[in-house]
Parts: C-alpha cells; structure tokens; sequence
C-alpha cells in the first residue's frame, strides 16, 4: 500500500521547479589571471 502511495506522488513530482543553477564555491582562476599573478610575482 505505501509503495503505491509513494508511486504516486513520485508520478506528480514536477522537475521543472527544481533549481538546478550551480555556484562553484571556490572556481579556479583563469589563465589571464594567473598569468597577471606572475607577472607581479616577479616585479
């Protein structure tokens, strides 16, 4: 009986309100930059 129950709600889960936009916490630094950072570093 549960199973069926969880079917469903599963069949009227809507996926469209979902968010799935992604943030990166911690994104590695372009080549530009790493570039401009040695170019300081030696300076």
């Amino acid at each position: 009986m549960s199973d069926k129950l969880h079917m469903v709600e599963t069949e009227k889960f809507n996926k469209s309100k979902l968010k799935t936009e992604k943030h990166e916490k911690n994104p590695l630094p372009s080549n530009e930059t790493i570039e401009q950072e040695k170019q300081a570093g030696e300076s």
